[in-house]
Protein backbone atom coordinates (compact mmCIF):
# COMPACT_ATOMS: atom_id res chain seq x y z
CA UNK A 1 0.00 0.00 0.00
CA UNK A 2 1.57 3.66 -1.12
CA UNK A 3 2.46 6.32 1.44
CA UNK A 4 0.56 9.39 1.50
CA UNK A 5 3.53 12.32 2.64
CA UNK A 6 1.84 15.84 2.56
CA UNK A 7 4.16 18.75 2.35
CA UNK A 8 2.98 21.71 4.78
CA UNK A 9 3.97 25.10 6.28
CA UNK A 10 0.83 27.70 6.17
CA UNK A 11 3.72 30.64 5.93
CA UNK A 12 4.24 31.39 2.40
CA UNK A 13 7.52 31.34 0.21
CA UNK A 14 9.48 28.71 2.05
CA UNK A 15 10.10 26.27 -0.95
CA UNK A 16 7.22 23.93 0.05
CA UNK A 17 6.29 23.69 -3.78
CA UNK A 18 10.09 23.42 -5.07
CA UNK A 19 10.46 20.69 -2.53
CA UNK A 20 7.26 18.70 -3.42
CA UNK A 21 7.91 19.04 -7.20
CA UNK A 22 11.53 18.01 -6.77
CA UNK A 23 11.59 15.88 -4.10
CA UNK A 24 8.72 13.80 -6.11
CA UNK A 25 10.98 13.64 -9.33
CA UNK A 26 13.82 11.86 -7.56
CA UNK A 27 12.24 9.86 -5.69
CA UNK A 28 10.75 8.96 -9.16
CA UNK A 29 14.34 8.18 -10.42
CA UNK A 30 15.10 5.58 -7.75
CA UNK A 31 12.51 3.44 -9.45
CA UNK A 32 9.58 4.05 -7.31
CA UNK A 33 5.90 4.84 -8.83
CA UNK A 34 5.08 8.40 -7.59
CA UNK A 35 1.37 10.44 -7.34
CA UNK A 36 1.88 14.17 -7.12
CA UNK A 37 -1.21 15.98 -6.01
CA UNK A 38 -1.37 19.62 -6.48
CA UNK A 39 -3.95 20.74 -4.31
CA UNK A 40 -2.80 24.68 -3.76
CA UNK A 41 -5.64 26.75 -5.40
CA UNK A 42 -2.52 28.94 -6.74
CA UNK A 43 -1.07 25.89 -9.08
CA UNK A 44 2.30 26.47 -8.90
CA UNK A 45 3.51 22.65 -8.89
CA UNK A 46 1.44 21.92 -12.20
CA UNK A 47 2.59 24.99 -13.82
CA UNK A 48 6.30 23.14 -12.45
CA UNK A 49 5.27 20.36 -14.82
CA UNK A 50 4.80 22.47 -17.94
CA UNK A 51 1.23 22.18 -17.39
CA UNK A 52 -1.19 25.13 -18.44
CA UNK A 53 -3.13 25.38 -15.69
CA UNK A 54 -5.73 27.93 -17.04
CA UNK A 55 -7.10 25.26 -19.77
CA UNK A 56 -7.11 22.30 -17.55
CA UNK A 57 -10.56 20.75 -18.56
CA UNK A 58 -10.63 18.28 -15.26
CA UNK A 59 -8.67 19.68 -11.91
CA UNK A 60 -8.37 18.69 -8.86
CA UNK A 61 -11.38 20.22 -7.59
CA UNK A 62 -13.41 18.37 -9.98
CA UNK A 63 -12.15 14.97 -8.47
CA UNK A 64 -12.49 16.37 -4.82
CA UNK A 65 -16.15 17.75 -5.44
CA UNK A 66 -17.12 13.91 -6.86
CA UNK A 67 -17.31 15.77 -10.40
CA UNK A 68 -14.92 13.15 -12.00
CA UNK A 69 -13.09 10.14 -10.88
CA UNK A 70 -9.37 10.27 -9.47
CA UNK A 71 -8.61 8.52 -12.60
CA UNK A 72 -10.14 11.12 -14.90
CA UNK A 73 -7.47 13.60 -13.36
CA UNK A 74 -4.41 11.92 -13.51
CA UNK A 75 -2.30 13.46 -16.36
CA UNK A 76 1.61 12.15 -17.18
CA UNK A 77 4.70 14.23 -16.40
CA UNK A 78 7.82 13.97 -18.40
CA UNK A 79 9.58 12.15 -15.44
CA UNK A 80 9.07 8.07 -16.13
CA UNK A 81 7.00 6.37 -12.94
CA UNK A 82 5.61 10.24 -11.77
CA UNK A 83 2.13 11.36 -12.53
CA UNK A 84 0.57 14.45 -11.55
CA UNK A 85 -3.12 15.19 -10.28
CA UNK A 86 -2.82 19.13 -12.20
CA UNK A 87 -4.55 21.70 -10.13
CA UNK A 88 -5.80 26.16 -10.21
CA UNK A 89 -7.94 28.40 -9.08
CA UNK A 90 -11.06 27.02 -9.18
CA UNK A 91 -9.64 24.44 -6.19
CA UNK A 92 -10.19 27.88 -3.73
CA UNK A 93 -13.97 27.44 -4.05
CA UNK A 94 -13.70 24.20 -2.10
CA UNK A 95 -12.71 25.91 1.23
CA UNK A 96 -16.54 27.29 0.75
CA UNK A 97 -18.39 24.16 -0.93
CA UNK A 98 -16.78 21.70 1.25
CA UNK A 99 -18.24 23.56 4.62
CA UNK A 100 -21.93 21.73 4.29
CA UNK A 101 -20.93 17.85 3.09
CA UNK A 102 -20.95 15.55 5.49
CA UNK A 103 -17.35 14.60 6.77
CA UNK A 104 -15.59 17.62 4.71
CA UNK A 105 -12.18 17.14 6.28
CA UNK A 106 -12.02 12.99 5.17
CA UNK A 107 -13.08 14.37 1.51
CA UNK A 108 -9.36 13.71 -0.25
CA UNK A 109 -8.65 10.93 1.66
CA UNK A 110 -12.10 9.50 0.30
CA UNK A 111 -11.18 10.24 -3.33
CA UNK A 112 -7.29 9.14 -3.22
CA UNK A 113 -8.59 5.53 -1.97
CA UNK A 114 -9.37 3.70 -5.11
CA UNK A 115 -5.56 4.68 -6.67
CA UNK A 116 -3.77 4.66 -3.28
CA UNK A 117 -2.45 1.31 -3.78
CA UNK A 118 -0.78 1.59 -7.39
CA UNK A 119 1.41 4.03 -6.12
CA UNK A 120 4.69 3.59 -3.75
CA UNK A 121 4.19 7.18 -2.71
CA UNK A 122 1.45 9.79 -3.56
CA UNK A 123 2.91 13.32 -2.44
CA UNK A 124 0.50 16.27 -1.49
CA UNK A 125 1.12 19.73 -2.19
CA UNK A 126 0.01 22.39 0.45
CA UNK A 127 -1.47 25.33 0.60
CA UNK A 128 0.46 27.95 2.03
CA UNK A 129 -2.44 28.49 5.14
CA UNK A 130 -3.90 25.96 7.72
CA UNK A 131 -7.78 26.17 6.02
CA UNK A 132 -10.35 23.27 5.23
CA UNK A 133 -8.11 22.34 1.92
CA UNK A 134 -4.46 21.85 4.75
CA UNK A 135 -6.91 20.03 6.83
CA UNK A 136 -7.84 17.31 3.95
CA UNK A 137 -4.54 16.85 3.17
CA UNK A 138 -3.41 16.19 6.79
CA UNK A 139 -6.13 13.68 6.94
CA UNK A 140 -5.20 12.02 4.24
CA UNK A 141 -1.39 11.65 4.92
CA UNK A 142 0.35 9.10 6.80
CA UNK A 143 3.55 11.48 6.81
CA UNK A 144 3.74 15.25 7.09
CA UNK A 145 7.32 17.13 5.91
CA UNK A 146 7.68 20.65 6.74
CA UNK A 147 10.08 22.69 4.54
CA UNK A 148 11.45 26.13 6.75
CA UNK A 149 13.40 28.28 5.11
CA UNK A 150 16.75 29.87 6.74
CA UNK A 151 15.18 32.94 7.65
CA UNK A 152 14.47 35.30 10.35
CA UNK A 153 10.54 34.61 10.42
CA UNK A 154 11.30 30.76 10.29
CA UNK A 155 9.88 29.80 13.21
CA UNK A 156 7.00 32.15 13.61
CA UNK A 157 3.89 30.70 13.21
CA UNK A 158 5.32 27.08 13.66
CA UNK A 159 3.29 26.66 16.81
CA UNK A 160 0.42 27.22 15.10
CA UNK A 161 1.24 24.43 12.09
CA UNK A 162 2.46 21.87 15.05
CA UNK A 163 -0.38 22.49 16.97
CA UNK A 164 -2.80 21.67 14.03
CA UNK A 165 -0.99 18.85 13.42
CA UNK A 166 -1.50 17.50 17.12
CA UNK A 167 -5.14 18.33 17.03
CA UNK A 168 -5.64 16.22 13.43
CA UNK A 169 -3.59 13.11 15.36
CA UNK A 170 -5.71 13.29 18.01
CA UNK A 171 -9.25 13.51 16.40
CA UNK A 172 -8.79 12.89 13.16
CA UNK A 173 -6.01 10.51 11.90
CA UNK A 174 -3.71 8.84 15.13
CA UNK A 175 -1.53 7.19 12.31
CA UNK A 176 0.15 10.75 11.18
CA UNK A 177 3.70 11.62 12.14
CA UNK A 178 6.02 14.15 10.91
CA UNK A 179 8.78 12.49 9.14
CA UNK A 180 11.24 15.32 8.85
CA UNK A 181 11.96 18.88 8.68
CA UNK A 182 13.39 20.37 5.33
CA UNK A 183 16.37 23.39 5.89
CA UNK A 184 15.21 25.12 2.52
CA UNK A 185 17.06 28.63 0.76
CA UNK A 186 20.33 27.87 2.87
CA UNK A 187 23.05 30.03 3.11
CA UNK A 188 26.21 29.16 4.35
CA UNK A 189 27.35 32.28 3.98
CA UNK A 190 25.37 34.29 6.56
CA UNK A 191 25.11 34.29 9.89
CA UNK A 192 21.55 34.78 9.81
CA UNK A 193 21.12 31.33 8.46
CA UNK A 194 23.27 29.57 10.70
CA UNK A 195 21.63 31.42 13.92
CA UNK A 196 18.11 30.26 12.50
CA UNK A 197 19.42 26.27 11.55
CA UNK A 198 20.27 26.30 15.53
CA UNK A 199 17.09 27.54 16.61
CA UNK A 200 15.47 25.05 14.09
CA UNK A 201 17.45 22.23 15.91
CA UNK A 202 16.82 23.00 19.07
CA UNK A 203 12.85 22.75 18.17
CA UNK A 204 12.86 19.56 15.84
CA UNK A 205 16.44 17.85 16.63
CA UNK A 206 17.01 14.57 14.65
CA UNK A 207 13.53 14.96 12.73
CA UNK A 208 15.85 17.63 10.92
CA UNK A 209 16.86 16.46 6.88
CA UNK A 210 20.68 16.81 7.26
CA UNK A 211 20.75 17.80 3.50
CA UNK A 212 20.08 21.38 3.65
CA UNK A 213 18.84 22.81 0.22
CA UNK A 214 20.74 26.07 -1.00
CA UNK A 215 19.97 29.10 -2.37
CA UNK A 216 20.20 28.18 -5.51
CA UNK A 217 19.30 30.68 -9.08
CA UNK A 218 18.44 27.46 -10.97
CA UNK A 219 16.28 25.90 -8.81
CA UNK A 220 14.40 29.27 -8.59
CA UNK A 221 14.44 29.69 -12.52
CA UNK A 222 13.30 25.24 -13.09
CA UNK A 223 9.85 26.32 -12.99
CA UNK A 224 9.47 28.72 -15.58
CA UNK A 225 10.95 26.24 -17.84
CA UNK A 226 7.90 24.15 -16.62
CA UNK A 227 10.52 21.07 -15.59
CA UNK A 228 12.03 19.86 -12.19
CA UNK A 229 15.66 20.84 -11.44
CA UNK A 230 16.89 17.88 -12.77
CA UNK A 231 16.14 18.36 -15.70
CA UNK A 232 16.36 22.26 -16.35
CA UNK A 233 20.65 22.12 -14.49
CA UNK A 234 21.12 18.63 -13.48
CA UNK A 235 24.75 19.87 -12.15
CA UNK A 236 23.77 22.36 -9.40
CA UNK A 237 23.88 22.82 -6.48
CA UNK A 238 19.89 22.41 -6.11
CA UNK A 239 20.04 19.33 -8.25
CA UNK A 240 22.59 18.00 -5.85
CA UNK A 241 20.53 18.54 -2.67
CA UNK A 242 17.02 17.16 -3.79
CA UNK A 243 19.21 14.15 -5.23
CA UNK A 244 20.83 13.69 -1.82
CA UNK A 245 17.23 14.44 0.01
CA UNK A 246 15.62 11.81 -2.15
CA UNK A 247 17.87 9.02 -0.83
CA UNK A 248 17.40 10.00 2.74
CA UNK A 249 13.78 10.30 2.64
CA UNK A 250 13.79 6.61 1.34
CA UNK A 251 16.04 5.48 3.93
CA UNK A 252 13.53 7.23 6.52
CA UNK A 253 10.55 6.08 5.00
CA UNK A 254 11.96 2.81 3.95
CA UNK A 255 14.58 1.66 6.07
Amino acid sequence: MGKIICFSNQKGGVGKTTTAINLAAYVALADKKVLLVDFDPQGNTTSGYGIEKNQLSLSCYDMLMGDCSVADVIAPTMIPGLSIIPCNIDLAAAEVDLVDIPQRESKLKQTLEPVKDQYDYIFIDCPPSLGLLTLNALVASDIVIIPIQSEFFALEGLSQLMNTIKIVKQRLNSQLTINGVVLTMYDTRTTMSKQVTEEIYKYFGEKIYTVPVPRNVRLVESPSFGVPIMLHAPRSSGAAAYSALSKQFLERVEG
